[in-house]
C-alpha cells in the first residue's frame, strides 16, 4: 500500500478533512453537521452585510483571504453545503427559470455598464485572459476568444454551435474574424434573446450577417436539421447538474470529426462545490464540477486535452466588473431590480468581492476555469 493510499484509507474515517466521498456513514454524518455549521456561518455574515451592517470592504476581503485558503488546502468537504452538490442530479438541469431570473435577466444597461458594452465585444458574462498581456477589460476577452478559436482549431467554413450563447459577444467576435463561419446560438433567457434580436437588425453587428441562427429554449428541446463540425460552451455547464444526459445531447448535434470545447469554473479540490449564498441570491443550483469531473463522463464524448487557467485570470475580470458597477451608480441606481437597490447593491457587492478573492485565494490554483476538448467516445 502507497502512502497516498494509507493516507486516503485512514481518512475514510475522519470528518472534515479531505475528499467527503469517500467517507465512512459515520465520517460522512460528521461532516454534514460541520457542514450545516459553516453554512449558517456563512449566511449570518452575509444576511448581516445584505441588510446594512456597515462593512468596509477591507474586512470583507481579510475574512475571505482567511477562510478560503483553509477550506481549498485542508477541508474541501465544507465547501459543498448541499448533499446534490457532490454528484449528478435526475434533470439536466435544475431552477433554471429561476436562474434566468435571479441572474441573466437583470436590467440590461446594467449589465452591460458592468460587464463592458463595445461594438464587437458585447457584454460576457465569463472570463477574460489577462496572462497574454491584457491591457483592459475588452482586450482580456478578445485574448479569451482567441485562445479558445486556436484549441478548438476553428477553420473558416465551420458551422458552429454556441451552446448557452449570452449575449453571442462569442459568435460575434468569431464571425468578424471569419467571412465563412456559420452560428447558431443556443439561449434559454429571453432577455438575452431580445438583446441579440436587436443586434441581429443592427447592420454594424456581424450577427446581422445572415449567417448568425438565434434559438431559444432548453438543451432538452433542442434540435437541429444538420449537424456542427464544432460546439463550444462557455460559462454554462456551473448550471448543467447531469453532465451525461447533457454530453449524450451535444454529441448528437456533433460530426463524426467534430470538436466540442466546454469551459467552466472549476475547483482542484476533490468534490464539487457551491455555497448556500451564491445558490439563493446569485446561482441558484449552481455549481462548480471539480476538474476531474467533466473528463469522468465519457460516454458519448471523451476528452482528449484539457487546461487549467489560473484563477488569477477572473479574479481579475471580476475586479473590473466590480470597478465598473461601483463607478456608474448614477446611472445603474435608477433601474428596476424588483427589490430595494440599496439591498440589491449589496447583495451584488457581496457577490463579486468574495468571488475576486475566491480566484485569487492560493495564487490562483484552486479556484480557476478548465477548459476540455472533447470529441465522439
Amino acid at each position: 500500500m502507497t502512502a497516498s493510499t494509507l493516507l486516503q484509507e485512514i481518512e475514510k474515517y475522519i470528518p472534515i478533512v479531505g475528499d467527503i466521498n469517500i467517507k465512512s456513514p459515520l465520517a460522512y454524518q460528521a461532516t454534514r453537521g460541520a457542514v450545516e455549521v459553516v453554512n449558517t456561518v456563512q449566511m449570518a455574515v452575509a444576511e448581516a452585510y445584505i441588510n446594512g451592517l456597515e462593512v468596509p470592504d477591507s474586512v470583507l476581503e481579510s475574512f475571505f483571504d482567511t477562510c478560503m485558503p483553509i477550506f481549498f488546502q485542508y477541508f474541501p468537504s465544507l465547501l459543498a453545503p448541499y448533499e446534490w452538490v457532490l454528484k449528478e442530479t435526475d434533470h439536466l438541469a435544475e431552477g433554471s427559470q429561476q436562474l434566468m431570473k435571479i441572474q441573466y435577466d437583470l436590467p440590461q444597461a446594467m449589465l452591460n455598464t458592468m460587464l463592458g458594452d463595445g461594438k464587437l465585444i458585447y457584454p460576457k458574462y465569463s472570463m477574460g485572459l489577462w496572462e497574454k498581456g491584457a491591457l483592459n477589460l475588452e482586450q482580456s476577452q478578445m485574448h479569451m476568444i482567441d485562445d479558445v478559436i486556436e484549441k478548438l482549431d476553428i477553420k473558416d467554413g465551420d458551422n458552429i454551435l454556441d451552446f448557452g450563447c449570452g449575449w453571442a459577444c462569442v459568435p460575434n467576435y468569431i464571425l468578424s474574424k471569419f467571412p465563412n463561419v456559420k452560428f447558431t446560438g443556443l439561449n434559454l433567457s429571453h432577455a438575452q434573446c431580445e438583446y441579440i434580436r436587436h443586434k441581429m437588425q443592427d447592420p454594424e453587428s456581424y450577427l446581422s450577417s445572415h449567417r448568425f441562427t438565434l434559438y431559444e429554449g432548453d438543451l432538452n428541446n433542442a434540435n437541429f436539421e444538420t449537424k456542427f463540425h464544432k460546439i463550444l460552451s462557455i460559462g454554462v455547464f456551473e448550471h448543467v447538474g447531469n453532465l451525461t444526459r447533457a454530453f449524450k445531447k451535444l454529441a448528437s448535434f456533433l460530426k463524426d470529426d467534430g470538436k466540442v470545447l466546454i469551459h467552466i469554473i472549476t475547483v482542484r479540490i476533490p468534490n464539487n462545490m457551491s455555497s448556500v449564498y451564491t445558490h439563493k441570491y446569485i446561482f441558484p443550483h449552481g455549481r462548480y464540477w471539480n476538474y476531474d469531473a467533466v473528463p469522468s463522463h465519457q460516454e458519448d464524448l471523451k476528452t482528449i486535452k484539457k487546461w487549467y487557467l489560473n484563477g488569477s485570470n477572473y479574479s481579475k475580470t471580476i475586479t473590473n466588473w466590480l470597478q465598473n458597477f461601483d463607478d456608474n451608480q448614477a446611472t445603474i441606481k435608477t433601474l428596476n431590480y424588483g427589490m430595494d437597490y440599496a439591498k440589491f447593491r449589496r447583495i451584488w457587492r457581496f457577490y463579486l468581492i468574495w468571488f475576486i478573492r475566491n480566484f485569487a485565494s492560493c495564487d490562483g490554483e484552486y479556484n480557476g476555469n478548465g477548459q476540455f476538448l472533447m470529441v465522439h467516445a
